[in-house]
């Protein structure tokens, strides 16, 4: 049981400062909080997500990709352009890499405004401290006597727990699902009631109002991140309603400079 509650606590965790920070906070600037905030939800990120740390400024940079370039060969997670869930998630950790160590060349709309802390993004993605939340992780299920199908079944999402929840939507959300609202690519609303991806598999959705703090928009479907935003707006951690957006002339700059078809804003 305490096994269980480790890998239920983790999931939840982990998922929650991904959608909250890196996504909706990140990448869509759909609140806004000061910078001594930024950096609490940057410790608290490594905490959650662990092993499977992510930066919160190269993943708003390359989801600010995936919506512009939505369902093209630019998009760094369409699974129009691969042939199964494992090589799409490749071609985006390629991409995650070339953007966290600078070797891509971006315009101006995709760096603006995402949070960057330098020096702890390095000391997170550094190979031993990634190393010793996994063996964190096996110790915990050793101390407490795990059954030998938690090992083979719990333990290795543990360790990738970040890209895991990233391959259920960007693989599934693009594949099956209802669909809400007609937009200029495949996104679907992949699940009816969403208390297993805190509001994420709301994609459809998304993808047609990227800057709306509440995924939900039917009476059934519930964001369970929103509650948590109105009490941090409440709270002073974060302020709703002074959203910094890419604008339509910025993106048109893009699509004149680099030859190619900008699908939706961010």
């Amino acid at each position: 049981m305490p096994v269980l509650i480790f890998f239920i606590a983790h999931w939840y965790l982990s998922l929650f400062t991904q959608t909250f920070f890196h996504h909706r906070y990140s990448a869509h600037k759909a609140f806004t909080m000061s910078k001594f905030w930024e950096k609490v939800f940057f410790v608290l990120s490594l905490i959650f997500q662990g092993s499977s740390y992510l930066s919160p400024k190269a993943y708003g940079i390359m989801h600010r990709m995936h919506h512009a370039y939505a369902d093209t060969e630019k998009d760094p997670h369409s699974p129009i352009f691969s042939k199964n869930v494992f090589e799409m998630m490749w071609k985006t950790k390629k991409i995650y890499h070339d953007i966290f160590y600078n070797r891509l060349q971006l315009d101006k709309p995709f760096t603006e405004r995402v949070p960057d802390w330098p020096a702890f993004d390095k000391f997170a993605d550094f190979w031993p401290v990634r190393l010793f939340w996994v063996a964190f992780y096996i110790a915990f299920y050793v101390a407490f006597d795990a059954s030998w199908w938690m090992y083979l079944t719990l333990l290795p999402i543990q360790f990738v727990m970040g890209p895991f929840h990233g391959a259920i939507i960007n693989w599934f959300a693009h594949k099956i699902g209802y669909i809400s609202y007609k937009v200029r690519n495949t996104s679907t609303n992949l699940l009816f009631f969403d208390f297993l991806m805190l509001g994420e598999s709301y994609h459809n959705n998304h993808h047609k109002f990227p800057r709306r703090v509440n995924f939900g928009i039917r009476w059934h479907e519930i964001d369970p991140i929103y509650p948590f935003i109105l009490l941090f707006n409440l709270l002073g951690i974060i302020k709703v309603g002074k959203q910094i957006v890419v604008t339509k002339q910025e993106l048109e700059e893009v699509v004149e400079k680099s030859d190619s078809t900008v699908m939706e804003p961010f």
